[in-house]
């Protein structure tokens, strides 16, 4: 040991978390999501599969607030993962490590994925 009360790793009360970190992590997040929302999808066939009164029951659930709130973050995390994921395809080409690069593709992938999030949401409220 060498006398010093310095912590030998980043600890939480150190570190300011970087746009790379932050977005490494959401990337994870929103995997562990779509798995979770695929379950809510599979959910929602079912219940289309079973019968009409019990498709009503989701499709109701589906349609309220809470549920309406639980698709949106669902949609959000398959346009955030679509968007990091062309990203990380640049980066196993080769390209965009530098880190001007990087941090205008982790922008670029967080205003993408909310233009692409509203969009969306724009086209199926529109669409009715």
């Amino acid at each position: 040991m060498n006398g010093s009360n310095r912590p030998l790793s980043p600890h939480l009360q150190v570190y300011k978390p970087q746009l790379t970190s932050v977005l490494s992590i959401t990337h994870r997040a929103t995997g562990v999501a779509l798995a979770a929302g695929t379950l809510l999808l599979v959910w929602w066939i079912v219940a289309a599969a079973t019968g009409e009164e019990y498709f009503n029951l989701v499709q109701g659930l589906m349609a309220s607030w809470p549920g309406l709130i639980v698709l949106l973050g669902f949609s959000w995390a398959v346009f955030y993962h679509l968007c990091n994921g062309i990203r990380h395809l640049f980066w196993d080409a080769g390209y965009g490590f530098e880190l001007e690069t990087a941090y205008k593709s982790g922008w670029a992938t967080v205003v993408s994925s909310l233009v692409l999030t509203g969009a969306a949401w724009a086209v199926g409220f529109l669409g009715n």
